[in-house]
């Protein structure tokens, strides 16, 4: 006897294909070539990482840019040591450690000790519902013309060496700021911000006194709260510059 197909299953086989059932399995191959180019993209790693911003990339950063100064120190030292051992049997390299020597000082690598003046600059504690009028959120945070500012009056004073916080300034060192922080050789700090500088204590608050971005900077310090402070510290030991010597993005014009 012929069987006949129950009404719902006849409906089934006989209902016309909907627009509907012609795309799901598209969207489904379309699915399967996006996880399969993720998973050779990520390879085996997470598509997104976990440093969400650039501060956070900053942060990382600067964690790093103290570790590999850590290690240039390190490589530093060992190097020295090994070229006062081999130095009395070598010529050449009793000559290359004399040039070096020599470059030394200029170079910011060799321990400095003198009389020093300090420098700290500050963010001002006001708020923005408490500025006058003809003021805005940017003239209450330091920002870096006012460092370099403090920076290059020194170095006018005759400074003979100086330090932002811990940090030795040599002559390619680059003063930057993101915001209200200040990155510098790689390491990024928030205010307040510490400039010394060894050398004539009254020849370099002279030079802080006559420059004329330092007033205006001072004036906007009295009418707004921000921080201007110079200190005669007396004697004081600056270690050597750390870092690399090697430029990065240039090159010596020969």
């Amino acid at each position: 006897m012929r069987e006949f197909p129950s009404p719902r299953r006849a409906a089934l086989l006989t209902a016309r294909p909907t627009l509907w059932s012609a795309v799901v399995p598209v969207i489904a191959l379309l699915a399967g070539l996006l996880f399969t180019a993720s998973g050779h993209a990520a390879r085996g790693t997470e598509l997104r990482s976990e440093l969400t911003g650039v501060p956070d990339l900053i942060r990382a950063r600067s964690l790093t840019n103290l570790k590999t100064a850590r290690d240039i120190e390190l490589t530093r030292r060992q190097v020295a040591d090994l070229s006062t051992r081999v130095a009395p049997r070598s010529t050449r390299l009793q000559a290359l450690t004399k040039d070096g020597d020599a470059l030394a000082a200029a170079a910011g690598t060799t321990p400095v000790r003198g009389p020093a003046v300090s420098v700290t600059l500050d963010d001002s504690p006001m708020t923005s519902d408490q500025l006058p009028d003809w003021a805005d959120v940017n003239d209450i945070v330091v920002h870096q013309q006012d460092v370099q500012a403090v920076v290059n009056a020194l170095w006018r004073g005759g400074a003979e060496a100086m330090m932002i916080q811990d940090q030795r300034l040599i002559a390619t060192s680059a003063v930057r700021c993101v915001g209200n922080t200040l990155i510098l050789q790689g390491r990024v700090y928030s205010p307040p911000f510490v400039i010394t500088a060894i050398g004539d204590p009254d020849t370099l608050v002279a030079a802080l006194d006559a420059d004329p971005t330092i007033t205006t900077y001072r004036e906007y310090a009295a009418r707004l709260g921000l921080g201007y402070d110079v200190a005669r510290l007396g004697e004081r030991a600056f270690p050597g510059y750390a870092g690399a010597l090697t430029l990065a993005h240039a090159r010596p014009v020969r």
